[in-house]
């Protein structure tokens, strides 16, 4: 991963790929897609210690299916 800001992803599927991602830009939630839908993390208003350094976390709080 680049030197970008990143987000600790906690809850959800235990088979995400990645744990630490990118941070969106304020106030917007992530998406990640997941086994053809998406797996949505809200910040959570704290902070966690990573190997990577200290990062905001998100929590996992909803699964939406893709059309079709």
């Amino acid at each position: 991963m680049t030197d970008m800001a990143k987000a600790l992803l906690e809850g959800g599927p235990r088979d995400l790929p990645e744990r630490i991602v990118p941070l969106p830009p304020p106030g917007e939630d992530i998406k990640i897609e997941l086994r053809n839908g998406y797996e949505h993390f809200r910040r959570a208003g704290r902070e966690a210690d990573t190997p990577g350094g200290r990062l905001p976390v998100y929590e996992w709080w909803e699964r939406t299916e893709m059309p079709g």
